[in-house]
C-alpha cells in the first residue's frame, strides 16, 4: 500500500517545545526554524536546521504549535510530510527528522536517500556524521 505524503510539515510536541526554547534564547523577532536538505552524508542527502529571520522567494512557511517552520523550494520535495522531533538520550539531545520520503537512512539518522539507488557520485562518505 502506498503511503500518502502530506503537503505540510509538523513538529512533535517535544520538537515544538525545544524549538520554542531555542527561538526564545535567540530573542529574535519573527525568527523561524529553517529546515533544509543538502548533498552529503553517508546516504546521499543530509538534514540541516538553522534559526533564520529571513524569508526567501519560494519558501514554504508553516506555523506549528506556535513555532514558525520554513523550508526552501529545493528542499521541499525531499521534506514534505516530515515531522521534526526532539530526542534526549544518554549521549545528549538533538532534533530528528521523521521523513516519509526517505527510502533508507544512515544509522545515525542524519542522512538519507529517497530511492533505492546509491549515493550520488562524489557525495556521501563511508561514515555517519
Amino acid at each position: 500500500m502506498d503511503q500518502v505524503v502530506q503537503e505540510h510539515m509538523t513538529f512533535t510536541s517535544a520538537g515544538a517545545r525545544k524549538a520554542t526554547e531555542l527561538l526564545a534564547e535567540q530573542n529574535k523577532q519573527n525568527a523561524a526554524i529553517r529546515v533544509f536538505v543538502k548533498s552529503g552524508g553517508c546516504s546521499g542527502y543530509s538534514y540541516g536546521m538553522a534559526i533564520d529571520e529571513k524569508s526567501l522567494e519560494g519558501d514554504r512557511t508553516f506555523e506549528v504549535e506556535g513555532v514558525k517552520l520554513v523550508v526552501d523550494p529545493a528542499s521541499w520535495p525531499l521534506l514534505k510530510g516530515s515531522e521534526i522531533d526532539y530526542v534526549e538520550n544518554m549521549m545528549g539531545g538533538g532534533f530528528n527528522v521523521i521523513n516519509p520520503n526517505a527510502t533508507s537512512s544512515c544509522g545515525c539518522g542524519h542522512s538519507f536517500r529517497t530511492d533505492g539507488n546509491a549515493a550520488p557520485d562524489s557525495e556521501g562518505s563511508a561514515s555517519c556524521h
